[in-house]
C-alpha cells in the first residue's frame, strides 16, 4: 500500500509513476477522500475543544436559562460529533479500501515495455547447446521412463493434473529437500508454513485484491489456499516493532501452491509446466529500507546459484514495467533452458517490494529507543518452482535410450542413485 502522504505531497510523481503501468488506479477518487476526511477531522477536533470549554464553563454559569441554552447548544454539537465520527468511520474505511486497489510504483530503473517480450537480458550463464540426438520434451520422457502419468492426474482433477510415480515423485522431494539445504547454508531459516490461510494474511501480501481470481477459497471457512508461500511469509512478522539490529530476517520455505490459473487459459497446456497445484521453494527478506536494494541482487544470485549448481544453462532477466506485477517495485526473472520442448522457462521470479506488503501488515522498526517507527522493506523470490525445474532436468540430462542422469547434487537426496531408467 503506498503512503498516503506521498499521494497528498506529491500527486503528479505518483501519477507519472501510474501511468508507466498504464494503471491509472482510483487515484483522484483516493485524493477527494482523503481531503474530505481531514476535513472532518478538523470540524471534529475543533467541536471537541469547543464542547470541553463549555462543559468546564457550565457548572459556574448562575443564570438559568443560560446554562440551560449552553446544555442544549452541546448536545447539538454532540450529536455532531456523533455524525461526524461516522462519515470519519466510513471515509477511513473507503480511504483505505481504494489505497489497496492502488499498485506500487515501479523503480525509475525499471525497463519500459508493456510485456514480457520487452524484459532486458542481464546475464546469462551459457548459450543453449543442441543434444547430440534428437532431444525428447519431458512429457515423452516422463512416459517413456513411466514417471509422469498425465491421464491420471486429469481423471482423478481435471486438466493440468499429473501423478509423479516411481523415481518422478523421488526426484520432486530430492529437489525440494535440495533446495532447502542449499538455502540454509546461504543464511536463510527454514520454516514451514500453513497452505491455508484468513483473507487477511492475502491482503497483507497484497494478493488481495489483485490477485483473487487466481485463487481458490473455502467460502464456509473463508480459507484460501495459498498461491504461494509469500503470502504466509509476510505475515509471519504481522504487526510488529522489529529491532534493527535483527534485520536483515531471510526465510525459506517449501509450500505446495494453488492457483486456478485463468489468466493462462489455454496458454502452456502441454506437461507439467502450468498446474493448478504445483511445489516450490520461496525465499524471503525482511530488511531495512536502505538495503533493499542490495537485497534483491543477493537474493538473485541465490536463485542463480541454485540453477547453476544443477548444471543447467540459465539466464537473468529484469522485467519490464509491464511485467513487473501489482505489488513490485523491481525484479527479476531466472530462466533455464529445456532443450527438448527448446524453450527458455521462467524458474524463479525475485522482486524488491519496498514497504508496500509492510505497511499493509504493519511490520515496523525502530532505529533506536524513541525514534518514529519506519516500515521494513520486504523482498521475494522463488528458489525454485519446482516442476519447472525437474522439466529442465530431466531435458538437459537425458540420454539417447530415454534414460535420464541425476545432477549430482541431487544424488545424495536419492540414496545415490545415478540414472532413471526405464521400466
Amino acid at each position: 500500500m503506498l503512503d498516503i502522504r506521498l499521494i497528498r505531497e506529491k500527486p503528479e510523481m505518483v501519477r507519472n509513476a501510474l501511468a508507466r503501468r498504464s494503471a491509472a488506479g482510483p487515484l483522484d477518487e483516493i485524493i477527494a477522500l482523503d481531503k474530505r476526511r481531514r476535513e472532518l477531522l478538523v470540524e471534529a477536533d475543533g467541536l471537541k475543544g469547543q464542547r470541553n470549554r463549555v462543559s468546564k464553563q457550565i457548572p459556574r454559569i448562575k443564570d438559568t436559562e443560560e446554562k440551560a441554552r449552553l446544555v442544549s447548544e452541546m448536545r447539538s454539537v454532540g450529536d455532531r460529533i456523533t455524525a461526524l465520527n461516522s462519515e470519519l468511520s466510513t471515509t477511513g474505511a473507503e480511504l483505505e479500501r481504494r489505497l489497496r486497489e492502488l499498485p506500487n510504483l515501479p523503480d525509475d530503473a525499471v525497463p519500459p515495455g508493456e510485456s514480457d517480450a520487452a524484459n532486458v537480458l542481464v546475464r546469462q550463464s551459457a548459450e543453449p547447446e543442441e543434444l547430440p540426438f534428437p532431444a525428447r520434451p519431458h512429457w515423452e520422457l516422463g512416459e517413456h521412463l513411466g514417471i509422469i502419468n498425465f491421464e491420471q492426474g486429469q481423471r482423478m482433477s481435471g486438466s493440468r493434473f499429473y501423478v509423479l510415480h516411481g523415481d518422478g515423485a523421488r526426484l520432486e522431494r530430492a529437489l525440494i529437500s535440495w533446495m532447502l539445504d542449499l538455502h540454509r547454508s546461504q543464511g536463510y531459516r527454514e520454516v514451514l508454513t500453513p497452505f491455508l490461510v484468513r483473507e487477511q494474511t492475502l491482503w497483507a501480501s497484497a494478493h488481495l485484491p489483485d490477485f483473487e481470481n487466481n485463487m481458490y477459497h473455502d467460502v464456509e471457512d473463508d480459507l484460501w489456499l495459498i498461491p504461494t508461500s509469500e503470502s504466509p511469509l509476510t505475515s509471519l512478522h504481522a504487526d510488529q516493532i522489529l529491532s534493527p539490529d535483527v534485520l536483515p530476517i531471510q526465510y525459506a520455505a517449501y509450500s505446495a501452491n494453488f492457483r486456478r490459473e485463468q489468466i493462462s487459459a489455454g496458454r502452456d497446456v502441454r506437461g507439467m509446466k502450468r498446474g493448478h497445484q504445483f511445489d516450490k521453494v520461496e525465499m524471503y527478506h525482511f530488511t531495512l529500507p536502505e538495503s533493499s536494494e542490495a537485497a534483491l541482487e543477493t537474493l538473485t544470485a541465490h536463485a542463480e546459484e541454485t540453477a547453476a549448481q544443477l548444471g543447467l544453462v540459465w539466464r537473468t532477466v529484469e522485467r519490464c514495467v509491464g511485467d513487473l506485477g501489482f505489488k513490485n517495485r523491481r525484479g527479476y526473472d531466472v530462466e533455464v533452458w529445456a532443450p527438448g520442448a527448446k524453450e527458455w522457462l521462467e524458474v524463479s521470479s525475485t522482486s524488491n517490494v519496498g514497504d508496500f506488503q509492510a505497511r499493509r501488515a504493519g511490520i515496523r522498526f525502530k532505529r533506536e529507543a524513541g525514534s518514529a517507527t519506519e516500515y521494513v522493506h520486504t523482498l521475494n523470490g522463488t528458489g525454485l518452482g519446482v516442476p519447472r525445474t525437474m522439466i529442465a532436468v530431466l531435458e538437459a540430462y537425458q540420454e539417447q535410450d530415454g534414460s535420464v542422469l541425476i545432477p549430482g547434487p541431487l544424488r545424495p537426496y536419492m540414496g545415490g542413485q545415478e540414472s532413471i531408467q526405464a521400466g
